[in-house]
């Protein structure tokens, strides 16, 4: 991009990214590399928000197992990164959290884990209710959908399986297509 984005969306569990990520723009601005810094957007699960709540979650819940934090051990470097880029932390709901992830594969062909989709599904309910951040909008997606495939199996029924030959691959496709109209 050649510089930094206005705003950054990222899913916050124990914070440390949102932390360094503001961490680094500070820096990078500081060292006069550039004059602007991105408004920092973080967004939790709703099961797991302390810090949207303000209080400690003693057993957090939510399908989002890599941001399924009860106590951020980055706690005030994520609201100073909020105060200080005139950012936001708020949370989504774990429906919110699998629609993402499911429009992030079907719209970018891009599988991501649950956590990772929370920023886009912040961006998302964002837009919903008029608040849509302005400007260039960088959403970073910080975990492949291998690294928690159990949500995904759990919601989809995979095909039989079918003999390791081009042959076979062939016939399956045959028969998986729709019927010519």
């Amino acid at each position: 991009m050649g510089r930094p984005p206005d705003a950054l969306a990222l899913p916050v569990g124990n914070a440390g990214n949102i932390t360094a990520y503001w961490k680094g723009f500070k820096e990078w601005r500081e060292a006069g590399l550039t004059e602007a810094a991105p408004r920092m957007l973080g967004f939790q699960a709703e099961g797991a928000s302390p810090l949207v709540t303000g209080r400690d979650f003693e057993s957090p819940e939510t399908v989002a197992s890599a941001i399924r934090i009860g106590a951020p051990a980055s706690r005030e470097g994520a609201l100073a990164a909020m105060r200080e880029s005139g950012g936001l932390i708020e949370s989504v709901t774990d429906a919110e959290i699998l629609a993402a992830q499911e429009a992030l594969a079907q719209e970018e062909g891009v599988f991501c884990e649950p956590a990772s989709a929370a920023g886009v599904a912040g961006l998302f309910k964002l837009a919903r209710e008029g608040r849509s951040p302005e400007g260039v909008v960088v959403s970073v997606l910080t975990g492949h959908g291998l690294k928690d495939p159990d949500v995904i199996l759990s919601r989809t029924r995979l095909p039989d399986p079918i003999p390791a030959t081009f042959e076979s691959l062939v016939e399956s496709m045959q028969r998986e297509e729709p019927a010519a109209q």
